[in-house]
């Protein structure tokens, strides 16, 4: 989808009633389209909707996008139209089922999704200690021959991650849990920590579940000036805490804009376990 021409759809149909708080584009997910709409012009959100049903007819349901809230990363959706907000996305080869009334889809990391995907090695053990519906864990279960765990405390998520699983045909073990605690015995080659804000909090967890020689993928939000000193602070600092060394930085790159001046950002660093640990 164009965000030009639906920013053009908008003024032909409101006219002079178009002002710059309308939406210059939505979020598909599936049949569903998530926009943002402001304050301002909430009054015209039904009639936003129906020019969306009307010219793009994959989408049969609009819902306003609010925020997402708290540790389970409920969003806050309101359905403005539809039948339903019970969908399945369709992405690189990928299939994820979810209601996007109830659980969170990350639909613009894709490319990051992309990006870990492409560095896991046949054979590894990894887990994903924020699964949610899979938006790591079905990639790289899909495509590599790994062993994948999957911990997420959020009830709806695991829901539709055991639903994932099945439909993509792939071998993930669901864990209901909170990986503050570190519910597993196993061990890792490779973490994944796509959650934020303040992820650090799990990092303690994280290294309890590394092999003695492994890669974190450690997503994170910082503000502009603390890039990059303060994260690669915490991290071996961290390290450290748990008896391990950062043997090198694998990448460290910004993902997107979080909020003004503050940025999502990812580190991927390799550590080994300290002798006398």
């Amino acid at each position: 989808m164009k965000v030009k021409k639906f920013e053009l759809l908008l003024k032909e149909h409101f006219g002079k009633k178009y002002s710059e708080d309308f939406p210059r584009g939505f979020q598909r997910i599936g049949h569903v389209a998530v926009i943002g709409v402001k304050p301002g012009v909430r009054k015209h959100e039904k009639g936003i909707a129906g020019l969306v049903l009307k010219n793009y007819p994959h989408i049969k349901t609009v819902c306003r996008k609010g925020r997402v809230e708290g540790e389970l990363r409920k969003p806050r959706i309101k359905k403005i139209v539809g039948n339903g907000t019970v969908t399945t996305h369709k992405e690189n080869y990928c299939t994820y089922t979810l209601d996007v009334s109830k659980v969170m889809f990350a639909k613009g990391n894709l490319a990051e999704r992309a990006r870990i995907v492409s560095q896991v090695k046949d054979n590894e053990t990894v887990v994903d200690m924020f699964a949610g519906i899979g938006y790591f864990s079905i990639p790289i279960a899909k495509s590599k021959n790994v062993k994948v765990v999957g911990i997420e405390k959020n009830m709806d998520s695991v829901k539709y991650l055991k639903k994932n699983i099945l439909q993509n045909n792939v071998k993930i073990l669901p864990i209901l849990g909170d990986s503050l605690y570190s519910p597993l015995k196993i061990k890792a080659d490779r973490i994944i920590m796509g959650y934020m804000p303040k992820t650090y909090r799990y990092l303690p967890s994280a290294f309890s579940l590394l092999k003695e020689r492994g890669v974190i993928h450690y997503h994170d939000t910082f503000r502009k000036n603390e890039l990059w000193e303060k994260p690669l602070g915490i991290i071996k600092k961290e390290a450290a805490k748990a008896g391990f060394r950062v043997e090198r930085i694998v990448k460290k790159r910004v993902v997107k804009n979080y909020a003004p001046n503050v940025y999502h950002i990812v580190i991927d660093a390799e550590f080994k376990k300290q002798k006398n640990y």
